[in-house]
């Protein structure tokens, strides 16, 4: 099966369609398939639940389809670099559904496992935890959470082979292996594309059985940083 596809939007065009459950990669603008979000924005699809851990800043990641209102509600951890996004919600035109941020880790990890619910400590007794079933294991109470399966998953890796085969680069490794095992149709954007047999088996992380499309990113692919800080000249 040929995975390869020339750019976003091609891999994209066929499967993308309105009210979808799409995972996106990423934390903060490290690890963020931007490709792949700007494809979608340029598809048009309309109300979107994104599961994310944040969603993006004004202007770049997933705030341009908050841009675009492309999206109807985000499943998050933190969304607090996106003044949008508190406008939208505050405006009742934007679902959101807060989890903790490993709780939510957790919720999609379980999805890629086969694993539809799990219980946890987190949440209980707070506002996470209301109309969620309990359940006491050893004298303690426990909330129970579901796993996620996504419609599709929008990767970044930093290298990847024809075949799917991923890996990651340090901290933009993040989300992106997790929501790669838990979602219908994988696609990947990477940084460097090399020949199947290319990678040493011993450093793939995300093994291509999970991928299902891949685009390679142009020479000069800009990645986007939030917060630019540095150091005082001496």
């Amino acid at each position: 099966m040929k995975k390869l596809y020339p750019d976003a939007k091609t891999a994209l065009a066929d499967v993308l369609r309105d009210d979808m459950l799409v995972m996106s990669g990423g934390f903060g603008l490290c690890g963020i398939a931007t490709s792949l979000i700007e494809a979608i924005r340029d598809l048009g699809v309309k109300g979107l639940t994104v599961v994310s851990n944040n969603a993006g800043v004004d202007g770049a990641g997933l705030g341009i389809l908050l841009e675009s209102r492309q999206i109807k509600k985000m499943i998050s951890s933190y969304v607090g670099e996106n003044k949008l996004f508190e406008q939208l919600y505050l405006a009742g035109e934007l679902e959101v559904e807060f989890n903790p941020q490993g709780t939510l880790a957790e919720r999609i990890r379980a999805g890629g496992a086969g694993i539809p619910a799990f219980f946890t400590k987190t949440g209980v007794g707070t506002a996470v935890a209301e109309g969620k079933p309990t359940q006491v294991f050893d004298g303690e109470t426990f909330v129970m959470e579901r796993g996620i399966v996504a419609d599709i998953a929008l990767i970044h890796a930093w290298k990847g082979d024809t075949e799917g085969n991923l890996v990651y680069r340090r901290t933009a490794r993040n989300f992106n292996p997790m929501m790669a095992t838990a979602a219908k149709m994988t696609v990947a954007q990477v940084e460097h594309l090399v020949p199947t047999g290319a990678l040493d088996p011993d450093h793939i992380i995300t093994p291509g059985v999970f991928v299902k499309r891949i685009v390679a990113l142009p020479a000069g692919y800009e990645k986007l940083i939030e917060n630019r800080t540095v150091r005082k000249a001496a």
